[in-house]
This record gives C-alpha cells, structure tokens and sequence, in this order.
C-alpha cells in the first residue's frame, strides 16, 4: 500500500428529509483510504454503510462535509463533471450484476467506453480483453440469462475494469452467490487489489470481510471501529478446500 490518498471524507454528513421527518444517515463521518488498499466496510442494515458507499461513488452528495476523490473535491461540482469523474476514475460491482438483459456480456462490458466516446474498435478490444481477464471471452456473445450468477458476476467486474478506474467499488458482490461462486468472485477481487487497484466492498457477511486487509465497523451512521487485518484469507485457498471437501463427501 502507497502514501497516496485515493478517498478523503472530512465530516460528511447525509440527512433524508421526507417532509414530515429529518433522518440522519451519516453523522460526521471521517474517511481515508489510500491507494492499493482492500477496505470492507461492515455494519448491519440501516447502519448507513449503503448511503456511504452512494457518496463514495458519485452516485449522491453529501448534506455537508468535503469529499475528495484522487486528490479533486467532488462534494460540490456540477452534476455533469462528477458524472465524467465517476465515468473516469470508478469501477462498480453491484450484488444483482445490474447488466443489461438483451446486451450481449460484450456489449456490457464495453457499456463504459460508449459513454467516454471511444471509437467502436477499441471499445471492443478493450471490452473483450478484460472478458479474458475474468475467464470469460468465450461468452462475449452470451446474453445475462444465458449466463450463470457467478458468470454474470464476472461480467459486471470486467465491465466494471473496462475504464481502468483508480477505485472498484463492490456493494454486497457476493450477495447472490453460494458459497463456491463467492469464493471465485473475492478471488477476483483480491487478484485486481494484488495489482494495485483500490477496492472498497460493503458487505453484512463478516466471512467476506475477512478477505480485506482493512475491516470498518459502521453502526447508525458512525464509524464504530476500523481495524487493520494482517493475514487476510485467501478466496484461492478458500476454493480449493471447499473442493477437496466436496470431493471427499462424493468418494464416500
């Protein structure tokens, strides 16, 4: 991990007000994550980590409270620049994959470019390139529904790669996924994180924290705890146990 600072939140604060009542989802929160790191930021539902994970992706802005992304304060621009921010500088993985249904994984894949107006050819190189990277370029022609979760999965990372972001950004990857699917898509994430991409994931499965090598804790709208992990598990070794089991039950 380097000195450089890829987030910085300084007491940023998210109030919803429904017109009746004020709710306050986040209440000050103070934030770095510097570049090569693997956060996992847990917490329980309605512990705020959702509306955290919003700001940091440009998809909302805070009530109050600067937010810096790669060094360029973002929490007060013009809908437009954060739009060509986001586009730039981040990657997202969602947890029901959020592709297209009747776009091939291609064509999803290279959704991105499309929006960066990059010509057709090179959009397509560089879509199918990062397919190969998730073991995918075979089914470049495949829909989502010919496709199982753990491909569609896959999918969603190549795309989410397609730009080379600074920052991947995972809400609850794994949440519709087995076991063995999960083990594969985190492998893949630690792979990227290995090569030095930033990778935030919000997670409620403390297992699937254990793969960071940072954990923050989160209840009601506060940072409770943010710990160092020194010997993250490993999803490669998590698969290949789970498969030696597997075996094992089958030879019985």
């Amino acid at each position: 991990m380097g000195n450089e600072l890829i987030i910085r939140m300084d007491e940023i604060r998210k109030v919803y007000d429904t017109g009746k009542v004020k709710v306050e989802a986040l209440k000050g929160i103070d934030l770095e994550v510097h570049k090569g790191e693997m956060l996992a930021i847990v917490g329980p539902s309605g512990s705020g980590k959702s509306t955290l994970m919003n700001l940091l992706g440009c998809l909302d802005s805070p009530t109050s409270g600067e937010y810096r992304l790669a060094g360029e304060t973002v929490s007060h621009l013009s809908a437009d620049a954060v739009a060509a921010i986001r586009n730039r500088s981040i990657g997202f993985v969602f947890q029901n994959f959020n592709l297209l249904p009747r776009t091939t994984a291609l064509e999803n894949v290279a959704l991105p470019l499309l929006y960066s107006r990059v010509r057709a050819g090179e959009r397509r190189t560089r879509a199918m390139a990062r397919l190969a990277e998730v073991g995918l370029a075979d089914r470049a022609g495949h829909q989502p529904a010919q496709l199982s979760g753990g491909q569609q999965q896959r999918v969603a990372i190549a795309r989410a790669l397609v730009n080379e972001p600074l920052l991947i950004l995972a809400d609850e990857p794994t949440g519709a996924l087995d076991t063995r699917t999960s083990f594969e898509v985190m492998g893949l994430l630690q792979g990227l994180n290995r090569r030095g991409i930033t990778v935030v994931l919000v997670t409620h499965e403390h297992d699937i924290a254990g793969f960071a090598t940072r954990v923050i804790g989160f209840r009601d709208g506060r940072v409770v705890s943010d710990e160092a992990n020194a010997r993250p598990a490993d999803a490669g070794a998590r698969l290949r146990d789970l498969e030696r089991r597997s075996e094992l039950v089958e030879t019985r």
